[in-house]
């Protein structure tokens, strides 16, 4: 390891005692077996109870120890060089001009990034001498500086984008044709929707009034008839649908969101949204989720509430995924969901009293499916709040970003959680976790994470300032991009990587269609650990990646064509219940080293 690594994994690991004494280890599946975590002793960490506050000074100055604790490790950790096994970091841009508060990836290999627009300036001028003139701003009337941007992945370049109204802290997701629709924000944002076509000079589009309601912390779902829905919000105890379709604009209440509103306090907001095998959404708000039928605006199923009660939605920030779904051509598909982090009950109302409790550390898994579905809770390595959850290629879980205290919102996080964990849910009970090495950038409140064609993971965004802040504060605002590199991308699995012959990028795919898919291998390839998945790109906010999908398409039967070229034959979902029709990116994986993904349409 590097000295650079050295300091930086030094300095994270006194943040968090715990992950010394579990003796988490790195390890790949290609050359070792996974780490069987030991039963741990360690107890909780205890927060010190502060003495009330007597002036605003006194707080100031028990700040600056910490904050030129945060210096030290930037000063003497190299953000570029953060390598051994176990994942590695790379610095893709120290500045792109504004915080990547929300991202997507769109079928050119591009992501759209936004923020907000009612703080002021951004570090990004908007070209060409453009101002956006807004009256009904509640900053800049008049703004010459872009609050959103395009960073192209092949080039490693970025672009200013123009948004005239406000998207903060809004929602979206991308339809069939690979436009992104986004939908609201805040003030005048608040009904809007804005569109996105992929193409090399296109700019965001914006529709007036496009929503039936207000829409602010809300979550957006593809539907297998290539509608979104969009649910929730702040004050918004219902949904509705995009595009509209005649008729008048309606919402449909959902009490279930009045239910696991806490006063005062919310815990409802980002609900997390799943679409279920049978075409019905798992919606999980608080503690607990409904099986919902959105288009009779009927509860089918009542889940039960985790074990402890404590709140995982927004602000007590925890993630969530829909674990990959495999043997889909069975009768009857199973669906799980993992549910990980978050913030015990009562920690917001304590953290804006500046008292910083400890965070989750447990995930709970449960299969969705199942006529009895009951919760598992697992412990893992690291307490984590605002944490993210990606899906990767070969169907593990990357838990990434956020805090060891506290909750979301302005100033509300502590003790940043520098390394990722990968989740494996193939693996048994009390071994699927894997600590990764750590970041030397804290990503606290308003990051974010998403996965790449290449199998690197984008991690951007933080800032838990009502502006941009440099200096003299815990945590500055911050502009740049860094990739997450798994360790499946060493090159010391270079000749067993795939590479994707075919099917061609953007081709398009049925609906249980038998496909051959030709890939090369320069190493000895392994026939019976061969497989095909597809990955639908997320929208990425608040610690919650919307419509995110993994599939696993199996190998029904692999066959060596020579010249170190196989074909693997594998069928396509069956129907739009399984996989809502857009672009999906498909990797051939072996031995659990996923192949640079390529672009499919499912129709």
């Amino acid at each position: 390891m590097r000295a650079e690594a050295k300091v930086s994994l030094s300095l994270s690991l006194s943040l968090s005692p715990s992950l010394t004494s579990q003796g988490f280890k790195a390890r790949h599946p290609a050359t070792q077996a996974a780490p069987v975590l030991p039963p741990t002793k360690t107890k909780p960490k205890k927060k010190k109870k502060r003495k009330k506050k007597k002036k605003e000074t006194t707080m100031t100055r028990s700040l600056i120890p910490y904050f030129l604790f945060w210096q030290l490790i930037l000063l003497f950790a190299k953000p570029t060089l953060t390598d051994a096994a176990g994942g590695r970091w790379q610095l893709l841009q120290k500045s792109i001009g504004i915080t990547a508060m929300h991202m997507q990836l769109l079928k050119n290999d591009r992501v759209v990034i936004f923020d907000r627009t009612d703080f002021g300036s951004s570090n990004l001028s908007l070209p060409n001498g453009q101002c956006r003139n807004d009256p009904t701003e509640t900053a800049l009337k008049v703004d010459c500086t872009a609050h959103s941007a395009e960073y192209d992945v092949a080039t490693n370049t970025y672009r200013a984008l123009f948004v005239q109204t406000d998207v903060w802290c809004s929602s979206g997701s991308v339809m069939a044709d690979g436009r992104l629709i986004q939908t609201g924000g805040f003030n005048d944002g608040e009904r809007r929707v804005r569109t996105f076509t992929p193409c090399a000079a296109c700019d965001w589009q914006e529709i007036e009034n496009g929503l039936a309601a207000r829409r602010w912390y809300a979550t957006n779902h593809i539907l297998p008839d290539g509608r979104q829905i969009v649910i929730g919000g702040r004050r918004q105890f219902n949904y509705e649908f995009y595009p509209k379709t005649g008729g008048p604009s309606n919402t449909y209440s959902l009490p279930f969101l009045v239910q696991t509103n806490d006063a005062g306090i919310e815990n409802n907001l980002y609900p997390f949204v799943f679409l279920n095998v049978d075409g019905n959404l798992f919606v999980f708000s608080n503690n607990r989720a409904v099986l919902l039928d959105y288009a009779n605006n009927k509860i089918l199923k009542t889940y039960p509430e985790i074990p402890g009660g404590d709140p995982r939605c927004y602000p007590s920030t925890g993630s969530a995924v829909l674990l990959p779904m495999k043997n889909l051509q069975a009768k009857f598909v199973e669906a799980e969901v993992l549910v990980c982090g978050g913030a015990p009950k009562g920690a917001y109302t304590q953290a804006t009293k500046g008292n910083f409790v400890g965070a989750l550390n447990t995930c709970a898994r449960i299969k969705i499916t199942d006529p009895n579905p009951q919760w598992v809770l697992e412990k893992m390595p690291q307490a984590r709040v605002m944490g993210d959850m990606t899906l990767l290629p070969n169907g593990n879980v990357l838990i990434i970003n956020g805090a060891g205290a506290g909750t979301a919102g302005w100033e509300h996080g502590r003790n940043p959680v520098l390394n990722p964990v990968i989740y494996r849910p193939e693996n048994a009970l009390g071994s699927r976790f894997e600590l990764q090495n750590p970041t030397t950038i804290p990503r606290m409140y308003h990051s974010t994470a998403i996965l790449l064609r290449d199998g690197r993971v984008l991690v951007g965004g933080s800032n838990p300032h009502i502006g941009y802040e440099f200096t003299k504060v815990l945590f500055p605002t911050e502009l740049s991009l860094e990739a997450f590199h798994p360790s499946y991308l060493d090159a010391q699995f270079s000749n067993l990587r795939p590479q994707i012959v075919s099917p061609a990028s953007q081709s398009n795919l049925g609906y249980g269609q038998k496909l051959a898919v030709r890939f090369s291998v320069t190493g000895t390839l392994a026939q019976n650990l061969v497989s095909v998945t597809m990955v639908a790109p997320s929208f990425t906010t608040h610690s919650f990646s919307m419509n995110q999908r993994l599939l696993v398409l199996g190998a029904e039967k692999v066959t060596n064509l020579g010249k170190s070229t196989y074909e693997v034959r594998v069928t396509t979902p069956g129907f739009e219940n399984l996989a809502p029709s857009g672009y999906y990116l498909l990797f051939v994986v072996h031995r659990e080293i996923p192949s640079r993904g390529t672009w499919v349409k499912i129709q």
